[in-house]
């Protein structure tokens, strides 16, 4: 039986590197998820492959129900000798703005890709865990949905949605030899950090320094391994001392 991985936002920035380290560190056959970068998506399959793992892709938006549900049913009818032991939950955007100004379209694309796109993979491989009586579901939150950040009310209600969520979900496939944890990164280096001005936030940070993609790929590792198996419910800060 081979144990696979499906990282959602694969292709670029933490979930490039997420990937990367589940193949690296524990030999699993990493799915690719991703919404539209093919070149991006690729080259993560190609970096994946170059360090002696395997990978494939497999496109589609997190949000819309019907298509997780067609991708996934097709995905593990067609292979049925592969058995995914580890889903990481990153796939979110941001639409920054204060509240004053935001649209509704700019609140409802972050929470539907981030916290109904955690939804919608989750709840389909859920009886695939329940059935193998083993799984990881990691989800990828942030900083700004444990204190809230201005200019990000979506966002924080979204990764904030999906804290909440990983606590309740927790404690209702515990007994089936499942975890459920969440991993809230602070300034982390990567393309959504590159619009920043990292010379004036980090000062914010006890560290004084961001954060870079291989350190959160490091605690996921973790949290996906054996090493882990009787942590679950939890939300790991990883932000240089900036909160906790």
């Amino acid at each position: 039986m081979k144990k696979c991985a499906l990282v959602t936002g694969g292709s670029r920035g933490i979930g490039r590197a997420v990937a990367v380290a589940l193949a690296a560190d524990l030999g699993l056959h990493v799915i690719i998820n991703y919404a539209s970068n093919d070149d991006a998506a690729n080259e993560t399959k190609r970096l994946i492959e170059e360090k002696g793992g395997t990978a494939e892709l497999l496109k589609f938006q997190v949000q819309d129900h019907a298509e997780v549900e067609a991708k996934l049913s097709t995905w593990l009818k067609n292979n049925p000798e592969s058995k995914v032991h580890v889903l990481v939950n990153n796939a979110g955007i941001t639409r920054d703005n204060l509240m004053v100004f935001m649209e509704e379209s700019d609140f409802d694309d972050v929470v539907q890709t981030s916290l109904k796109g955690m939804y919608n993979v989750t709840r389909h491989l859920l009886q695939h865990f329940v059935r193998n009586r083993s799984g990881r579901v990691i989800n990828m939150a942030s900083l700004s949905g444990l204190k809230g950040v201005p200019g990000q009310v979506n966002y924080s209600a979204a990764k904030g949605g999906m804290i909440a969520a990983t606590k309740a979900l927790a404690q209702e496939v515990a007994k089936r030899k499942i975890t459920v944890n969440a991993v809230a990164p602070g300034f982390i280096t990567s393309d959504m950090t590159e619009d920043l001005n990292e010379d004036e936030l980090k000062k914010l940070v006890p560290m004084n320094r961001f954060g870079q993609v291989q350190e959160v790929a490091d605690l996921v590792s973790f949290l996906a391994s054996d090493k882990a198996a009787y942590i679950t419910g939890e939300v790991i800060n990883i932000n240089g001392g900036l909160y906790s």
